[in-house]
């Protein structure tokens, strides 16, 4: 029987088998030491946007990134409509930097082997900011905007000495409001993250009036030309006062749109500079049981019913002191 040697185990792979144990014992070793080392509430070589938030505690890390986005995340956003640059504070539309809640994301221990040993040689851990957006809030924001940054007027009536004229609406544009919260949203990230209050250019659409040829004819049909074509008269206990088409109505009265019909509106503020105390002292029983003056309110009321009148005797109104009707 012929007897064969064994082959000699090569030099070379027993070199590669120790290298292969000598690299995973390494890899053991920094794999350990970093745990060792990154122990703190939030893992060293953390960053939010760039910011190092790592090595410390919680409320360390708040503190941190405070000190380096708080400026940037309150800093009024620069909006352009139309050409027009308007300001919008974050905190007014529902924007804001929530560092309390981006650390208690961040924080917590990383047991994936890449950032482990990489914290030992100064590698980040990237972690994303929190960043809650009211929607509602932003809504409401970018609907005044809308109002004042328009380009379409609403029809309406205006009340000048001794007549009432009608103004037709035109068209117009004016802020697309939901297609500006997406932009407005994005605009705040990017200012958080640079630093960079840049000019946002908001999408526009264009609008029509909401008050139509006939509305503007009812309105003046049924309260602008009654209302301007005498005087009413006011009364309360003893004292009277008399508003007149040449000079206090056309302080007092103005018209409104809501939802597509013009409403009257009353200048309180005009009528009590108009009233100058006539009716100082005299009481009026509300609701509740308890006196109170005699209001520019009181009057705007009474007014109201007044104004419509055809007669002098229509058009005088006393104001019911007791409570009742």
């Amino acid at each position: 029987m012929v007897h064969q040697q064994a082959a000699p185990v090569k030099k070379g792979r027993s070199k590669l088998v120790l290298l292969g144990v000598g690299v995973f014992v390494l890899f053991g070793v920094a794999y350990g030491a970093g745990l060792l080392m990154n122990h703190s509430e939030v893992p060293k070589g953390t960053t939010v946007l760039g910011v190092d938030i790592g090595g410390g505690s919680k409320e360390e890390a708040v503190t941190k990134l405070e000190a380096a986005l708080g400026k940037r995340a309150r800093t009024p956003l620069r909006l352009s409509v139309e050409g027009k640059e308007e300001k919008l504070a974050p905190d007014k539309a529902g924007l804001t930097l929530d560092s309390q809640e981006t650390v208690r994301e961040a924080a917590g221990s990383d047991y994936n082997p890449v950032s482990v040993i990489g914290s030992l040689f100064g590698g980040a851990r990237p972690a994303d900011p929190v960043i809650p957006v009211d929607e509602e809030k932003l809504g409401v924001a970018l609907t005044d905007l809308a109002g004042v940054s328009g380009s379409a007027n609403d029809g309406t009536i205006k009340f000048e000495p001794n007549k009432a004229v009608a103004v037709p609406g035109k068209s117009g544009k004016s802020l697309d409001v939901n297609r500006s919260m997406i932009s407005v949203r994005d605009a705040y990230r990017a200012q958080v993250q640079t630093g960079d209050p840049a000019v946002v250019e908001l999408p526009v659409a264009a609008t029509e009036p909401t008050i139509t040829k006939a509305e503007l004819d009812r309105a003046m049909k049924e309260f602008a030309e009654p209302a301007m074509s005498g005087l009413v008269t006011i009364k309360a206990g003893p004292k009277q006062i008399d508003f007149g088409p040449a000079r206090s109505l056309p302080q007092i009265l103005s018209m409104k749109p809501v939802d597509g019909k013009l409403v009257p509106v009353y200048d309180r503020a005009a009528i009590d500079k108009l009233l100058d105390g006539v009716f100082d002292g005299i009481m009026i029983t509300k609701g509740d049981g308890k006196k109170y003056q005699v209001s520019a309110t009181d009057v705007a009321q009474a007014m109201q019913g007044a104004l419509l009148g055809k007669t002098p005797a229509e058009r005088t109104v006393a104001i019911n002191l007791n409570g009742e009707g």
